[in-house]
Formats: structure tokens, sequence, C-alpha cells
């Protein structure tokens, strides 16, 4: 599942709800995101697409963006759906999908929707999974550990000064508030998905739902799966919904982040899988040739204490978004980021040459110098990650390079022959933790 499934449209009274379809498993299984989606850009990031992957190996997924967000039709921001009007989007969604009966997965403010979709509709929804979420977000007297209206506006204001760059990753997730990437990511899935003011009204409407008044009249198989040290929204919800609502399963998991999709994701499948399916997850490993790209900037910590922390994360996040745009171009995928390395993979070994010059001349025209190393082998994939010997080899390869040199090795030198790339000899090198003599070659672009 390498392309962005198709998007179709269904109509809910006035509005288009923009959804997918994905998988053929034995069962459907609606998912209900929270305040923002886009369905389109969620492919693009490899941790929101592998848990979406993840779904779809068991179930027929049905995915969607709620009216007002993504892909579906703009609503005006003093107009925002009810969640009775949101109700009737998921069964529109349902019934273009051909699906009559499907699971529930609700994360965080598409918990209370779930709740009230199950309880309304028990004929359509055959089990229910709530993440990360809640039954009221505000504080009352009878609620003790809802959130003050005062942190909650306060929380609204950050948001809206800077909606699209990224804001607030600290209390979504915590676990990344210093990944350059993931910030982008989050900036980019903040621009496709929402705009500020709608973004900012959902989040105001968000502060005035309850639904604790229906949990008792929730009567299907629930499971309740919140991370202990939440930090955006308190475990003590998912423990009130679990005494409230009869005969659920709750299961706390290790974690501060309050994306589904970041820190340990696969935690949350295993569990939603197996209370669906009966099954835990196996995880599989499988392998493929691939081409391991890893690049660094020289002289990063001298750079870094000359500019000062503003200046220097300002030039890294520049030199990242030049070094995304080019594996774009190329067709590489970005697989982590460590302060200021990349490591990347591709399907080519000519196309990662070729990006690792690229991405050396944009560096450049930014005033860094990066130092790169490719070679060529079999990797281990699991899930959205890659390891394996080829991947180390790829590391060493990269330490060996000077600055602006693309270093490879003579299986990626071996590999591109034909295509009119030069290539100077740097002789035999033993690399660190790799067993053997490793003959090494230098990219020479002005050559190629």
């Amino acid at each position: 599942m390498d392309e962005t499934p198709e998007t179709r449209y269904a109509k809910s009274g006035d509005f288009h709800i923009a959804y997918q379809v994905v998988g053929n498993g034995p069962f459907d299984l609606v998912f209900i995101p929270g305040f923002i989606s886009s369905v389109e850009y969620c492919w693009e990031d490899p941790r929101i697409a592998h848990f979406y992957r993840r779904l779809a190996s068991f179930a027929r997924l049905i995915l969607f963006d709620k009216r007002g967000t993504g892909m579906s039709d703009p609503v005006p921001v003093e107009q925002l759906p009810s969640l009775e009007q949101r109700m009737d989007d998921v069964r529109a969604v349902m019934d273009a999908a051909g699906s009559k009966r499907a699971a529930l997965v609700g994360v965080s403010e598409g918990g209370p929707l779930s709740l009230l979709f199950g309880a309304t509709h028990p004929d359509r929804v055959s089990a229910m999974v709530i993440i990360g979420t809640f039954a009221r977000v505000a504080w009352a007297p009878d609620y003790p550990f809802g959130v003050q209206a005062d942190l909650w506006h306060g929380l609204l204001k950050r948001m809206a000064e800077g909606w699209g760059k990224g804001v607030l990753l600290s209390a979504f997730a915590p676990s990344l508030k210093n990944d350059a990437g993931a910030r982008h990511s989050w900036a980019r899935l903040q621009r496709r998905a929402s705009s500020p003011g709608a973004a900012v009204a959902v989040m105001r409407m968000a502060y005035e739902i309850d639904t604790r008044s229906i949990l008792s009249a929730v009567r299907l198989p629930t499971l309740i799966l919140h991370r202990r040290e939440d930090l955006l929204v308190s475990v003590e919800h998912a423990r009130y919904l679990a005494r409230e609502i009869p005969g659920a399963k709750y299961v706390e998991l290790p974690g501060t982040d309050h994306f589904f999709w970041t820190g340990d994701a696969d935690a949350y499948l295993d569990e939603v899988e197996e209370f669906l399916t009966g099954e835990r997850h196996a995880a599989e490993t499988d392998r493929v040739l691939a081409t391991i790209l890893f690049a660094d900037i020289v002289g990063s910590t001298e750079r870094a204490a000359e500019l000062g922390d503003a200046r220097w994360h300002a030039l890294l996040d520049s030199y990242y978004s030049v070094a995304r745009r080019q594996l774009v171009r190329f067709r590489g995928r970005e697989i982590d980021t460590a302060g200021d390395g990349l490591f990347a993979a591709f399907d080519g070994p000519a196309r990662a040459i070729r990006c690792a010059a690229a991405i050396g001349s944009g560096a450049r025209l930014l005033g860094l110098d990066i130092r790169v190393g490719a070679h060529t082998g079999e990797c281990e994939v699991m899930g959205d990650k890659i390891g394996g010997i080829a991947v180390h080899i790829g590391a060493r390869v990269a330490a060996q390079a000077g600055p602006g040199e693309v270093m490879v090795s003579s299986t990626v030198k071996d590999l591109v022959a034909g295509s009119g790339m030069a290539f100077q000899d740097r002789g035999s090198h033993a690399l660190k933790g790799v067993p053997g003599e490793w003959h090494l070659y230098c990219f020479m672009p002005t050559q190629a």
C-alpha cells in the first residue's frame, strides 16, 4: 500500500464528506479522527500511514474527514456541526462505503462522537475502541480532573497565533518536541487539515462537549486505551470512562504523547487488533533491497554555538526543508532524523546519489557543508522503519566522507555502472563494527 488510496465523497445533507476505503479484511472498521485530519496528507506522514496500514491489515478500514476539515466541505466557523450532525456524517460515509455494520476506533475529540454514535446506533456498530479520549474536557466541581477554563483558553490563544508552524507539538507529542522533522510534519498537517479559525473553533466546541449522561447507555463491547502520562488529556478521563461504561475493558499504557501515531503506537495497535479479532499481531519482518543514505552537517556543534539556539534551529529547519524537497524529487523516503542527521532510503542507487548531490548544493546555498554516505544492501523492514547490517554500513560509509563529499560503497558504484557517474577511488577501509575491508569511492559530480 505505497500509494495514496482513492478519495471519494459521501453526501451528508448539503455537505460532501471525504472518505477512503483501505484493505479488504473480514469486517469493517470506521476510524473517527480527532479535531483535525486530512485523509490524503496522512499517507505522507510515515507514522500515521503505519497506523492506518496496521488497521487495514486485519479489517476493511474506512477513513474520513469531518465536515469542515481536510478534504471535506468547509464550514463557517460560526456554524460548526453538532455531534448529532457529525453522526449523520458517519452514517453517510458508512452508507456510501457499503458498510452495514462496523467497529469504531475513535481518537481524542473523536471519542465522544464514537460514544454517542455507538449508543444511538448499536445496530450499526459491532464494537468500539476509544483512544486518548474523554467524556468531557472542562473542569466542573463533580469533574475535578477536567481542564480549567483559563488554561484551555490559553492553549487556544497559542494555537491561533502559531497555527501552521507546528504549534503545541510539545503538548500533543512531548517525546518529539525537539524533533525538527516531526514539527515540520505536524505543521504541514495543520495547514492541510484546517484554517486557524476553524481549528480554534473546533477546540472551543470540544470544551463544551459533555457525554457523561449517555455513558451508561453504551452497551457495546468497548475497549478504552490511554497513556498513563498523557500531558494533554489526563489519564483520569479514561479511568472515569472505564468506571461509567458498562463492561468496558480498560488498558493503560506507558507514554506521554497524546497523538495516537507517535510514541509506541504499535502498543495501541496490538491491543486494538487483539480486542477486535481475538488475536494479537505477530511482528513481521520483511526484507527488501534498498539504498541507504546518511547525511549530516559538518561542524554543526561549532555552528550552533556561533549562531545561538534560535538562529541555529531556524537554519536547521531550512536545511531539512531543502532535503525533504529533494527526497520527494528523487523518490527517497525519510526514515529518521536526529539532530542534524538525516537517514533516508531509496529504491535505486543512482537516485540516491543524485539526491545527495542536490541536497549538498542546497545546503551550500545556506552556508552549510554536509557529508553523505550511501550503501545498497538487503534491509529488514518493520513497519515504517528499516534496519539490519546494510543500515550500519551506510552510517559507517558516511563517517568516512569529508566536507561536501558523497562517499559510496563499491556495491553502489558497481550498480550505477553505465549511468555516466564518475567516482574517485578512496581505497579500502575498516568500518567500525562491520566485518572485513570495504572499498569506498567518492562521487565526482563535476565529471558526471
